[in-house]
Protein backbone atom coordinates (compact mmCIF):
# COMPACT_ATOMS: atom_id res chain seq x y z
CA UNK A 1 0.00 0.00 0.00
CA UNK A 2 0.80 3.64 -0.25
CA UNK A 3 1.88 5.91 2.35
CA UNK A 4 -1.00 8.83 1.05
CA UNK A 5 -3.85 6.04 1.52
CA UNK A 6 -3.13 6.37 5.42
CA UNK A 7 -4.14 10.38 5.13
CA UNK A 8 -7.16 11.68 7.17
CA UNK A 9 -8.13 14.66 8.38
CA UNK A 10 -7.77 15.21 12.50
CA UNK A 11 -8.84 18.18 14.40
CA UNK A 12 -6.19 19.31 16.84
CA UNK A 13 -9.02 19.52 19.68
CA UNK A 14 -8.72 15.61 19.33
CA UNK A 15 -5.53 14.90 20.21
CA UNK A 16 -5.61 13.70 23.62
CA UNK A 17 -2.78 15.68 25.90
CA UNK A 18 -3.82 13.92 29.18
CA UNK A 19 -5.00 10.50 29.97
CA UNK A 20 -8.95 9.98 30.41
CA UNK A 21 -9.54 12.56 33.19
CA UNK A 22 -12.37 14.57 35.49
CA UNK A 23 -11.79 17.78 35.66
CA UNK A 24 -12.52 19.96 38.11
CA UNK A 25 -11.97 23.93 38.79
CA UNK A 26 -11.78 25.86 41.81
CA UNK A 27 -10.56 28.68 43.73
CA UNK A 28 -8.35 29.63 46.06
CA UNK A 29 -9.15 32.28 48.86
CA UNK A 30 -7.07 34.68 46.78
CA UNK A 31 -9.63 34.62 44.02
CA UNK A 32 -7.66 32.41 41.40
CA UNK A 33 -8.82 29.57 39.62
CA UNK A 34 -7.39 25.94 39.37
CA UNK A 35 -8.26 23.00 38.16
CA UNK A 36 -7.79 19.75 39.53
CA UNK A 37 -7.40 16.78 37.20
CA UNK A 38 -8.86 13.25 38.08
CA UNK A 39 -7.55 10.40 36.05
CA UNK A 40 -9.75 7.79 34.88
CA UNK A 41 -7.92 5.72 32.68
CA UNK A 42 -10.27 3.01 32.21
CA UNK A 43 -13.26 5.15 31.34
CA UNK A 44 -11.90 6.47 27.92
CA UNK A 45 -13.91 5.80 25.16
CA UNK A 46 -13.79 2.12 23.05
CA UNK A 47 -15.13 1.71 19.74
CA UNK A 48 -15.54 -2.25 18.70
CA UNK A 49 -15.53 -3.29 14.90
CA UNK A 50 -16.59 -6.85 14.04
CA UNK A 51 -14.03 -7.90 12.13
CA UNK A 52 -16.33 -10.62 10.13
CA UNK A 53 -19.60 -8.50 9.47
CA UNK A 54 -17.98 -5.59 9.75
CA UNK A 55 -20.73 -4.18 12.22
CA UNK A 56 -19.06 -1.08 14.76
CA UNK A 57 -20.29 -0.76 18.15
CA UNK A 58 -20.20 3.07 19.58
CA UNK A 59 -22.69 2.93 22.29
CA UNK A 60 -23.70 0.55 25.28
CA UNK A 61 -26.60 -1.43 24.40
CA UNK A 62 -30.38 -1.88 26.80
CA UNK A 63 -32.66 -4.56 25.63
CA UNK A 64 -30.44 -5.37 22.72
CA UNK A 65 -30.47 -1.70 21.24
CA UNK A 66 -27.67 0.90 21.23
CA UNK A 67 -28.41 4.29 23.44
CA UNK A 68 -27.36 6.68 21.45
CA UNK A 69 -24.90 9.25 23.54
CA UNK A 70 -23.97 6.17 26.39
CA UNK A 71 -20.62 5.46 24.79
CA UNK A 72 -18.76 2.25 25.24
CA UNK A 73 -15.60 2.80 28.22
CA UNK A 74 -12.41 0.95 27.64
CA UNK A 75 -13.82 -0.68 31.10
CA UNK A 76 -16.61 -2.46 29.31
CA UNK A 77 -13.96 -4.87 27.54
CA UNK A 78 -13.71 -8.01 29.87
CA UNK A 79 -17.46 -8.00 29.06
CA UNK A 80 -16.34 -9.96 25.40
CA UNK A 81 -14.04 -12.02 26.90
CA UNK A 82 -14.49 -14.38 29.54
CA UNK A 83 -12.84 -17.64 31.63
CA UNK A 84 -10.19 -19.06 29.84
CA UNK A 85 -9.62 -16.15 27.82
CA UNK A 86 -5.92 -14.89 27.51
CA UNK A 87 -4.97 -10.91 27.04
CA UNK A 88 -1.06 -11.14 25.82
CA UNK A 89 0.32 -7.22 27.30
CA UNK A 90 3.99 -5.92 26.84
CA UNK A 91 5.03 -4.90 30.55
CA UNK A 92 7.79 -2.82 29.35
CA UNK A 93 8.85 0.14 32.08
CA UNK A 94 9.38 3.75 30.83
CA UNK A 95 12.41 5.43 32.35
CA UNK A 96 12.86 9.22 32.16
CA UNK A 97 14.44 9.43 29.22
CA UNK A 98 14.77 13.39 28.24
CA UNK A 99 17.14 15.32 30.12
CA UNK A 100 17.69 19.02 29.57
CA UNK A 101 21.80 20.31 29.95
CA UNK A 102 23.93 22.80 28.94
CA UNK A 103 27.03 22.79 26.43
CA UNK A 104 30.39 23.86 28.16
CA UNK A 105 31.80 27.48 27.90
CA UNK A 106 28.83 28.47 25.47
CA UNK A 107 25.98 27.48 28.04
CA UNK A 108 23.43 26.24 25.56
CA UNK A 109 20.49 24.78 26.37
CA UNK A 110 20.51 20.98 24.61
CA UNK A 111 18.10 18.33 25.34
CA UNK A 112 19.58 15.04 25.38
CA UNK A 113 16.39 11.97 24.82
CA UNK A 114 18.44 8.71 26.14
CA UNK A 115 18.13 5.87 23.91
CA UNK A 116 19.73 3.14 25.13
CA UNK A 117 22.64 2.17 27.55
CA UNK A 118 25.28 0.62 25.01
CA UNK A 119 28.03 -0.26 27.89
CA UNK A 120 27.34 0.31 31.36
CA UNK A 121 31.17 -0.41 32.81
CA UNK A 122 31.81 3.04 31.14
CA UNK A 123 29.02 4.40 31.01
CA UNK A 124 28.15 4.83 27.08
CA UNK A 125 24.76 5.77 26.04
CA UNK A 126 23.04 6.14 22.84
CA UNK A 127 21.09 9.42 22.52
CA UNK A 128 19.49 12.31 20.59
CA UNK A 129 20.44 15.36 20.97
CA UNK A 130 18.35 18.67 19.75
CA UNK A 131 19.85 21.17 18.52
CA UNK A 132 22.19 18.34 16.85
CA UNK A 133 23.95 20.91 15.02
CA UNK A 134 25.39 22.77 18.15
CA UNK A 135 26.85 19.18 19.36
CA UNK A 136 29.89 17.85 18.24
CA UNK A 137 32.78 15.29 19.06
CA UNK A 138 34.89 16.06 21.99
CA UNK A 139 32.20 18.53 23.69
CA UNK A 140 30.83 17.64 27.43
CA UNK A 141 27.42 18.30 28.71
CA UNK A 142 26.76 19.24 31.96
CA UNK A 143 23.17 18.33 33.63
CA UNK A 144 23.00 19.37 37.14
CA UNK A 145 24.23 22.71 38.80
CA UNK A 146 26.94 20.55 40.96
CA UNK A 147 28.42 20.23 37.65
CA UNK A 148 28.60 16.03 38.92
CA UNK A 149 26.86 14.72 36.26
CA UNK A 150 28.87 15.32 32.99
CA UNK A 151 28.76 13.60 29.62
CA UNK A 152 31.22 14.03 26.89
CA UNK A 153 30.34 13.24 23.21
CA UNK A 154 32.82 10.49 21.73
CA UNK A 155 30.92 10.00 18.51
CA UNK A 156 28.03 10.78 15.58
CA UNK A 157 25.76 8.11 15.14
CA UNK A 158 22.61 9.62 12.57
CA UNK A 159 22.00 13.35 12.00
CA UNK A 160 20.48 13.93 15.88
CA UNK A 161 21.84 10.76 17.29
CA UNK A 162 25.25 10.94 19.38
CA UNK A 163 27.12 8.73 22.02
CA UNK A 164 27.70 10.30 25.31
CA UNK A 165 30.46 8.67 27.60
CA UNK A 166 29.16 9.53 31.29
CA UNK A 167 31.79 11.01 33.45
CA UNK A 168 30.80 9.99 36.98
CA UNK A 169 32.44 7.83 38.89
CA UNK A 170 30.07 5.79 41.45
CA UNK A 171 28.66 2.14 41.17
CA UNK A 172 26.49 1.32 38.49
CA UNK A 173 22.99 1.15 40.41
CA UNK A 174 23.93 4.71 42.03
CA UNK A 175 24.45 6.31 38.52
CA UNK A 176 21.86 5.27 37.27
CA UNK A 177 19.58 6.35 40.08
CA UNK A 178 21.02 10.04 40.01
CA UNK A 179 21.10 10.06 36.09
CA UNK A 180 16.50 9.39 36.23
CA UNK A 181 16.28 11.73 38.44
CA UNK A 182 17.79 14.15 36.57
CA UNK A 183 15.65 13.00 33.60
CA UNK A 184 12.03 13.90 33.07
CA UNK A 185 8.52 11.66 31.63
CA UNK A 186 9.23 11.19 27.74
CA UNK A 187 5.92 12.87 26.51
CA UNK A 188 5.48 12.71 22.61
CA UNK A 189 7.17 16.46 21.75
CA UNK A 190 3.04 17.23 20.07
CA UNK A 191 1.47 16.68 23.23
CA UNK A 192 4.40 19.05 25.13
CA UNK A 193 3.99 21.30 22.29
CA UNK A 194 -0.14 21.85 22.15
CA UNK A 195 0.26 21.65 26.06
CA UNK A 196 2.26 24.86 25.34
CA UNK A 197 4.57 23.65 28.44
CA UNK A 198 8.42 21.90 26.92
CA UNK A 199 8.62 20.20 30.55
CA UNK A 200 6.62 16.91 31.43
CA UNK A 201 4.84 17.04 35.19
CA UNK A 202 5.20 14.92 37.86
CA UNK A 203 2.32 13.47 37.20
CA UNK A 204 3.46 12.85 33.66
CA UNK A 205 5.85 10.36 35.33
CA UNK A 206 2.83 8.02 36.79
CA UNK A 207 0.49 8.97 33.96
CA UNK A 208 2.68 7.85 31.37
CA UNK A 209 3.33 4.06 32.77
CA UNK A 210 1.10 1.52 32.71
CA UNK A 211 -0.14 -0.11 35.95
CA UNK A 212 1.64 -3.15 35.26
CA UNK A 213 5.22 -1.96 33.83
CA UNK A 214 8.14 -4.04 35.17
CA UNK A 215 11.08 -4.34 33.14
CA UNK A 216 12.52 -1.28 32.36
CA UNK A 217 13.74 0.04 29.01
CA UNK A 218 11.49 2.00 26.95
CA UNK A 219 11.06 5.45 26.13
CA UNK A 220 8.01 5.59 25.36
CA UNK A 221 4.56 4.27 26.50
CA UNK A 222 3.19 0.88 25.03
CA UNK A 223 -0.20 3.26 24.90
CA UNK A 224 -3.35 1.17 24.57
CA UNK A 225 -2.27 -0.43 28.05
CA UNK A 226 -2.12 2.82 30.17
CA UNK A 227 -6.27 2.82 29.52
CA UNK A 228 -5.63 -0.28 32.25
CA UNK A 229 -6.40 0.53 35.83
CA UNK A 230 -5.79 -1.88 38.68
CA UNK A 231 -9.75 -2.41 39.42
CA UNK A 232 -10.08 -3.40 35.85
CA UNK A 233 -7.02 -5.84 35.89
CA UNK A 234 -8.63 -7.31 39.47
CA UNK A 235 -12.62 -7.80 37.75
CA UNK A 236 -9.80 -9.40 35.16
CA UNK A 237 -8.59 -11.98 37.37
CA UNK A 238 -12.06 -12.51 38.89
CA UNK A 239 -13.66 -13.22 35.68
CA UNK A 240 -10.99 -15.75 34.73
CA UNK A 241 -9.33 -13.85 31.75
CA UNK A 242 -5.31 -14.73 31.93
CA UNK A 243 -2.20 -11.84 31.27
CA UNK A 244 0.81 -13.27 29.34
CA UNK A 245 3.08 -10.41 29.43
CA UNK A 246 5.64 -10.05 27.03
CA UNK A 247 8.47 -7.40 26.96
CA UNK A 248 9.37 -5.13 23.98
CA UNK A 249 10.83 -2.05 25.14
CA UNK A 250 9.65 1.01 22.63
CA UNK A 251 11.82 3.45 20.87
CA UNK A 252 10.96 6.13 19.09
CA UNK A 253 10.20 4.58 15.67
CA UNK A 254 6.70 4.94 15.83
CA UNK A 255 6.89 8.79 15.90
CA UNK A 256 9.54 8.87 13.19
CA UNK A 257 8.32 10.20 9.72
CA UNK A 258 7.89 7.83 6.77
CA UNK A 259 9.42 9.67 3.93
CA UNK A 260 8.58 7.22 1.31
CA UNK A 261 5.41 6.66 -0.53
CA UNK A 262 5.98 2.84 -1.14
CA UNK A 263 5.85 1.42 2.28
CA UNK A 264 7.68 -1.64 1.13
CA UNK A 265 10.98 0.60 0.89
CA UNK A 266 10.53 1.89 4.53
CA UNK A 267 12.78 0.32 7.69
CA UNK A 268 11.63 1.06 11.07
CA UNK A 269 14.02 1.10 14.10
CA UNK A 270 14.78 -2.13 15.89
CA UNK A 271 13.43 -2.74 19.43
CA UNK A 272 14.14 -5.04 22.07
CA UNK A 273 12.01 -7.90 22.73
CA UNK A 274 11.54 -10.59 25.04
CA UNK A 275 8.90 -13.09 25.12
CA UNK A 276 9.17 -15.98 28.21
CA UNK A 277 8.68 -19.52 28.23
CA UNK A 278 5.99 -18.68 31.01
CA UNK A 279 4.40 -16.06 28.43
CA UNK A 280 4.00 -18.64 25.82
CA UNK A 281 2.56 -21.25 27.88
CA UNK A 282 0.11 -19.06 29.02
CA UNK A 283 -0.98 -18.10 25.72
CA UNK A 284 -0.61 -20.98 23.66
CA UNK A 285 -2.94 -22.89 26.42
CA UNK A 286 -5.79 -20.69 25.59
CA UNK A 287 -4.99 -20.75 21.68
CA UNK A 288 -4.91 -24.42 21.43
CA UNK A 289 -8.18 -24.86 23.58
CA UNK A 290 -10.14 -22.74 21.49
CA UNK A 291 -9.90 -19.53 23.80
CA UNK A 292 -9.81 -15.90 22.43
CA UNK A 293 -6.01 -14.21 22.28
CA UNK A 294 -6.45 -10.53 22.66
CA UNK A 295 -3.17 -8.40 21.94
CA UNK A 296 -3.09 -5.50 23.42
CA UNK A 297 -1.20 -3.04 21.38
CA UNK A 298 0.75 -2.51 18.34
CA UNK A 299 3.88 -3.26 20.15
CA UNK A 300 2.34 -6.41 20.84
CA UNK A 301 1.50 -7.50 17.93
CA UNK A 302 4.69 -6.89 16.86
CA UNK A 303 6.28 -8.79 19.17
CA UNK A 304 3.68 -11.66 18.84
CA UNK A 305 4.20 -11.99 14.71
CA UNK A 306 8.08 -11.98 15.77
CA UNK A 307 8.28 -14.86 17.71
CA UNK A 308 5.55 -16.71 16.48
CA UNK A 309 5.89 -20.00 14.82
CA UNK A 310 4.37 -22.01 11.63
CA UNK A 311 1.85 -24.03 13.70
CA UNK A 312 0.87 -20.68 14.90
CA UNK A 313 2.00 -20.76 18.65
CA UNK A 314 4.05 -18.26 20.26
CA UNK A 315 7.65 -19.19 20.58
CA UNK A 316 9.94 -17.95 23.21
CA UNK A 317 12.21 -15.25 22.09
CA UNK A 318 15.10 -12.88 23.42
CA UNK A 319 16.82 -10.76 20.78
CA UNK A 320 15.61 -7.51 18.47
CA UNK A 321 12.69 -6.89 16.52
CA UNK A 322 12.22 -4.26 13.45
CA UNK A 323 9.07 -6.03 12.49
CA UNK A 324 6.99 -3.51 9.67
CA UNK A 325 3.13 -4.48 9.41
CA UNK A 326 0.89 -3.00 6.91
CA UNK A 327 -1.39 -3.88 4.44
CA UNK A 328 -1.50 -6.70 2.85
CA UNK A 329 -0.67 -8.92 6.05
CA UNK A 330 -1.43 -12.58 7.28
CA UNK A 331 -1.52 -12.86 11.04
CA UNK A 332 -0.69 -16.32 12.84
CA UNK A 333 -1.56 -15.98 16.40
CA UNK A 334 -3.90 -13.40 18.05
CA UNK A 335 -7.66 -13.43 16.12
CA UNK A 336 -8.66 -10.37 18.42
CA UNK A 337 -6.46 -7.03 18.76
CA UNK A 338 -7.07 -4.28 20.91
CA UNK A 339 -5.56 -0.42 19.72
CA UNK A 340 -5.38 3.40 20.78
CA UNK A 341 -6.55 5.85 17.76
CA UNK A 342 -3.15 7.20 15.87
CA UNK A 343 -3.06 10.38 13.99
CA UNK A 344 -2.82 9.87 10.11
CA UNK A 345 0.23 8.02 8.37
CA UNK A 346 0.92 6.22 11.71
CA UNK A 347 2.43 2.65 11.40
CA UNK A 348 0.41 1.96 14.59
CA UNK A 349 -2.68 2.69 12.07
CA UNK A 350 -0.76 0.67 9.41
CA UNK A 351 -0.88 -2.31 11.59
CA UNK A 352 -4.49 -1.68 12.67
CA UNK A 353 -5.62 -1.87 9.07
CA UNK A 354 -3.39 -5.01 8.75
CA UNK A 355 -5.71 -6.60 11.43
CA UNK A 356 -9.07 -5.40 10.86
CA UNK A 357 -9.36 -4.68 7.06
CA UNK A 358 -8.43 -1.35 5.44
CA UNK A 359 -11.48 -0.09 4.70
CA UNK A 360 -13.34 -0.92 7.40
CA UNK A 361 -10.78 0.39 9.82
CA UNK A 362 -11.06 3.81 7.89
CA UNK A 363 -14.39 3.98 8.68
CA UNK A 364 -14.13 3.29 12.21
CA UNK A 365 -11.30 5.99 12.31
CA UNK A 366 -14.00 8.31 10.12
CA UNK A 367 -17.19 7.56 12.61
CA UNK A 368 -14.32 8.30 15.71
CA UNK A 369 -13.18 11.53 14.31
CA UNK A 370 -17.23 12.23 13.82
CA UNK A 371 -17.82 11.45 16.84
CA UNK A 372 -15.37 13.23 18.76
CA UNK A 373 -13.07 10.35 19.90
CA UNK A 374 -9.99 11.06 21.21
CA UNK A 375 -6.80 10.69 19.32
CA UNK A 376 -2.94 9.47 20.39
CA UNK A 377 -1.06 8.03 23.27
CA UNK A 378 -3.47 8.68 25.51
CA UNK A 379 -6.35 8.65 23.25
CA UNK A 380 -9.50 6.22 23.03
CA UNK A 381 -9.42 2.70 21.91
CA UNK A 382 -10.55 0.46 18.87
CA UNK A 383 -11.33 -3.24 19.67
CA UNK A 384 -11.37 -5.59 17.09
CA UNK A 385 -13.05 -8.92 17.42
CA UNK A 386 -12.93 -11.52 15.52
CA UNK A 387 -17.06 -12.17 15.06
Amino acid sequence: MKLSQFKFNLPKSQVALYPNSLERKFKNEDGTEETYRLTRRDEARMMVLHKKSGAIDMFRKSKGKAVKGDFLQFKDLINYFGDGDCFIMNDTKVFPARLYGTKEKTEASIEVFLLRELNSEVRLWDVYVEPARKIRIGNKLFFDDAGTMVAEVIDNTTSRGRTLRFLHECPHDEFRRELFALGEAPLPHYILEARGNFHATPEDAEDFQTVFAKNEGAVTAPSTGLHFSRELMKRMEIKGIDSAFITLHCGLGSFQNIEVEDLTKHKTDSERLIITPKACDIANRAKSSGHKVLVVGASVLKGTETSVGTDGLLKPYDGWTNKFIFPPYDFSLAENMLVNFYHPYSIMLMATCAFGGYEKVMEAYRLAVDNGYKFGCFGDSLLILND
